[in-house]
């Protein structure tokens, strides 16, 4: 697996400078269930508020039930079609609107996101590969698989190894070795007042 750190302003944790979306997966090398829940794991241990917990994932394996594993994927626009077609997994993570007592919960798509970006880190650490994706049918994964009213269809993710640098394919190279890039930290963080910046 070839690695592209964030070029950071200040140094930062090890898996969080690593993790990136790649797209080129490994389509014949499974998630080990090992791995996959160490991955849940560590989205169950986000914070949350209240600690109600309002992320809920589904899971797909392509290897263990292709079927369903179609169904989801065929909700995907076709502009993802192309690479997530080699994903062995395919997750949903969906926002609870209510807490669990029914109230209404405005927090619960941060939480869920926060939730994501868990998993995505321990992949990372384990040497796989997520990428979320927006590019993605809800209404119509919701009605595929029966998804209560009360949740919000958030990001789809694909999940597996990354494909030997030797094997990624001349369509998904530019993309794979694009730079990353991301605003400096004064455009996005203040201090005190709005656009005030950081730094």
């Amino acid at each position: 697996m070839f690695d592209k750190p964030a070029l950071t302003q200040t140094p930062i944790a090890d898996p969080l400078a690593r993790r990136w979306s790649g797209r080129a997966y490994d389509p014949a090398r499974p998630v080990e269930p090992e791995k996959l829940a160490a991955l849940l794991e560590a989205a169950r241990w986000s914070p949350s508020c209240f600690g109600d917990q309002p992320w809920r994932y589904l899971i797909w394996d392509r290897l263990g039930d292709p079927e369903r594993w179609r169904r989801a994927f065929d909700c995907l626009v076709e502009g993802n079609r192309g690479w997530a077609i080699h994903a062995p997994v395919l997750m949903l993570a969906c926002a609870d609107r209510q807490f669990a007592d029914g109230r209404p919960n405005r927090w619960g798509q941060y939480d869920t996101g926060a939730a994501s970006m868990s998993l995505s880190v321990e992949a990372t650490a384990l040497g796989l590969m997520v990428h979320q994706m927006g590019g993605y049918d809800p209404a119509k994964i919701r009605a595929e698989f029966a998804i209560p009213e009360r949740y919000d269809c958030m990001a789809m993710l694909t999940l597996g190894y990354q494909l030997p640098e030797s094997q990624i394919p001349e369509d998904l190279k530019a993309r794979e070795y694009a730079a990353r890039s991301r605003r400096p930290l004064g455009e996005s963080f203040f201090v005190g007042d709005w656009d005030r910046p950081y730094a």
